[in-house]
């Protein structure tokens, strides 16, 4: 479940800028005395992600597998090129070269690519220890059918010996055209990007990598492998340029350090990216492409050891810190903002990244004109804390299902000048897709479109997520799978004990969830679902829109999750189900965590008048299940005044001279979850138990809103040690028939 995090990168960049296609200038072929490597025509460079001038990398291929870009590839000698070896093993297998091409001198890939240097592929070679690219060895050679035709924008790279030595620190390059960012390909037209990165020491990265990152996971850096970026992140390779050349330069001449291999995610904090050492492979390089002629390009390192910061192995590496979602106290949002618009009430968002406010669409759709756009934009103003003038606003970008899915209700809001950040002002953390907030983790409530304030003098509401599967359960459908841990959920549900108490259902505010993860805070969801009093409220997540918000702002703080403890093992991982639903929600579900003294929530006390209490048992918004033997006296038919109390078993001591005189109901956890009822205690007993199942028909036709487990959904057994719930107790044969009494509750019973 956790391949998808070890992703082959290519650069995280800005937008690209046009530029033209790139036709190759062609020459003949070189005799070996005269090949010459790692020198291109042009030099100039843009420091940071961008577009790459042509003819900047000469050695930059893009491989093609049936006819579209799936790699990069580095040209090392006529009739050679250096790739990694992932690209072209899949399931263990080697895949048909015949699949392959290669372009050589090529700048930008939009448009016709007949003019462009193309060479098949006659061979692929790949070593005979490679696995998997977390195991390393992840370098393939691609023998090309024909010798590629050097020129000033095709020429080869040159290769470090064994002994080469780059130093921690190098300032070094990477090259592709793979995404931009994390699902996001590169716009056209496709131009050559490259990004500049840094050498990190083996300790420095080892100590990066073992810092748990996303589900927990941490890596081994392997020999023969090098990392390269920056603990900060924010530039980086990522999925699509896997196989491209990481290359560092020496006194005019450009040597491979590395081969792009994988990571775990694009541009993410504390997690730079994982190359292949090209240096340790060159006597299997060597062997390979004996024959050749001209072979590549081995030059001896023309300097000592490059001068870098000294490195101990024990050290103590520097971990980056999350530079948004850091707020002075709950209530204290530094990303607050107010969207102000002529003629119209403010509408509060939050602000997502320096030039970026997030907030609800529904608050501005009324203003759009036919193309989408609002008529009076040069208008708008945002308020954001502590600053003393209103920001301007220069574009609006709706989601594309903003006008008719509430989940959806999104705008992304751009100011005509960046913002400075500071204490003051910070933007809120967003979630990645695979963001797991944890049930227990404390959230707050703020403010979110043009709801209301709370009522009352406390308008800081504090909340605690439940379960995945109790909140998706209590809005989804019966027989709904619950989405694991790294599948987006469908909700999130926080309970606040504020509105609880208060009675109020606040049905006309909206609200925003934060949670906070080891201090810092995340936008987790926004607005609540239609749910009338149901409660807790469900929350739309926002997890499923960060590759959007992402894409839009290229600059929004995504971050990874920061808390693990996700209890007991494996218990969050096992697929469940949920259980029989009604019309205000699923039956069965225990909170979790249950309220302190409240185990039971369907539990009931049933007063009756005169001197005891029984136990009945929630079975429908209406009705109580309870024992005959707890409400008739033997040989009466007269019912006496019965009242009823929900909600409150084991929270409140009993009136004085009252006592439980009948033993709980039987219950039994379901496979999927769910709790039933499978049997009522026997008159006299607490160990005896008479079935529930023969009376179905009767509770049915009585109750038509009660759900009875279907056949297949049989009770689950615990093991041995824990609470038994045998069958033989629920529904031997020689017990007597259960005797049961349904109660209609009434508006004046108190509840």
């Amino acid at each position: 479940m956790f391949q998808h995090l070890l992703l082959p990168l290519v650069i995280l960049v800005i937008s690209p800028i046009p530029g033209a296609f790139q036709d190759s200038a062609l020459s003949p072929t070189q005799e070996p005395e005269d090949l010459d490597c790692g020198r291109p025509e042009s030099s100039t460079r843009i420091v940071g992600g961008s577009d790459a001038q042509p003819g900047s990398w000469p050695w930059q291929v893009s491989l093609h597998q049936n006819g579209g870009h799936i790699c990069g590839g580095s040209l090392i000698a006529p009739s050679w090129v250096l790739s990694a070896a992932h690209c072209f093993v899949n399931n263990g297998t080697l895949e048909p070269a015949a699949e392959f091409s290669v372009l050589l001198g090529v700048h930008s890939q939009d448009g016709p690519l007949d003019a462009a240097h193309v060479r098949a592929v006659a061979a692929i070679l790949v070593p005979d220890n490679y696995s998997s690219v977390e195991l390393g060895a992840d370098l393939a050679l691609l023998r090309l059918a024909s010798p590629a035709r050097l020129g000033p924008a095709v020429r080869p790279v040159c290769l470090p010996r064994a002994s080469h030595h780059f130093a921690h620190g190098t300032t070094c390059w990477a090259t592709g055209w793979g995404d931009v960012q994390e699902a996001d390909p590169l716009p056209l037209p496709w131009v050559l990007q490259e990004v500049e990165l840094r050498l990190l020491g083996e300790a420095a990265c080892q100590c990066l990598y073992s810092r748990p990152g996303p589900f927990n996971l941490t890596f081994q850096l392997l020999p023969g492998m090098l990392c390269a970026g920056y603990p900060e992140g924010r530039r980086d390779t990522c999925q699509g340029d896997s196989g491209g050349p990481l290359v560092c330069e020496e006194r005019g001449r450009w040597f491979q350090a590395g081969i792009t291999s994988f990571g775990f995610g694009c541009g993410r904090r504390n997690r730079p990216g994982v190359f292949t050492a090209v240096a340790p492979y060159e006597a299997w390089i060597r062997e390979q492409v004996m024959g050749s002629e001209p072979g590549p390009a081995f030059p001896t390192q023309s300097q000592g050891p490059q001068s870098g910061p000294w490195e101990p192995m024990d050290e103590n590496c520097t971990i980056a810190l999350p530079e948004c979602g850091k707020a002075q106290r709950p209530g204290a949002w530094p990303w607050e903002a107010q969207v102000i618009v002529p003629g119209s009430r403010p509408c509060h968002g939050a602000l997502v990244s320096e030039s970026w406010v997030l907030a609800p669409a529904s608050c501005f759709l009324d203003r759009s004109s036919s193309d989408g756009q609002p008529r009076d934009l040069d208008n708008w103003r945002v308020l954001l804390p502590s600053r003393l003038r209103a920001e301007q606003v220069t574009r609006f970008v709706p989601h594309e299902n903003a006008s008719w899915d509430h989940a959806s209700d999104l705008v992304l809001l751009q100011l005509r000048a960046p913002v400075n950040l500071s204490v003051a002002q910070r933007p809120v953390c967003l979630p990645h897709p695979e963001h797991y907030f944890l049930p227990g983790s404390r959230c707050r409530l703020a403010r979110w479109g043009r709801g209301e304030p709370a009522p009352g003098p406390n308008t800081l509401l504090e909340a605690e997520l439940l379960s995945s599967w109790w909140c998706h359960c209590l809005y989804g459908r019966q027989g709904a799978t619950v989405p694991l841990p790294g599948d987006p959920p469908q909700a999130l549900c926080p309970a606040y004990q504020e509105e609880e108490e208060s009675g109020s259902c606040w049905n006309y505010s909206s609200w925003s969830l934060l949670c906070r993860e080891e201090g810092t805070w995340f936008l987790a969801g926004i607005r609540v679902f239609s749910s009338g009093c149901l409660r807790p409220r469900a929350f739309y997540p926002l997890q499923t829109h960060g590759p959007w918000i992402s894409h839009v702002t290229r600059g929004a703080y995504l971050e990874d999750q920061l808390t693990w403890d996700w209890g007991p093992e494996g218990e969050e991982t096992e697929t469940q189900t949920c259980p029989p639903h009604t019309e205000r929600g699923a039956c069965g579900l225990r909170p979790e965590p249950a309220p302190v003294g409240l185990l039971w929530p369907w539990l009931a006390e049933v007063h009756v008048a005169g001197d005891h209490v029984c136990t009945g048992i929630l079975v429908a918004p209406g009705w109580i299940l309870t024992a005959t033997h707890c409400v008739l006296r033997p040989g009466s038919t007269t019912v006496p005044y019965i009242e009823v109390y929900l909600g409150r078993t084991g929270a409140s001591p009993l009136p004085q001279g009252h006592q439980v005189t009948s033993a709980p109901p039987l219950l039994c956890q379901s496979e999927g979850g769910s709790w039933v009822l499978v049997g009522m205690a026997v008159r006299g007993s607490q160990e005896l138990f008479a079935s529930i199942g023969p009376e179905e028909a009767w509770i049915s036709q009585t109750v038509g809103e009660a759900h009875f487990l279907p056949p297949s959904g049989s009770p689950y057994w615990p093991p041995e040690g824990s609470n038994p719930c045998p069958l033989d107790m629920a529904g031997a044969s020689g017990f007597p028939p259960i005797a049961l009494f349904l109660l209609l509750l009434t508006p004046l019973i108190q509840g």
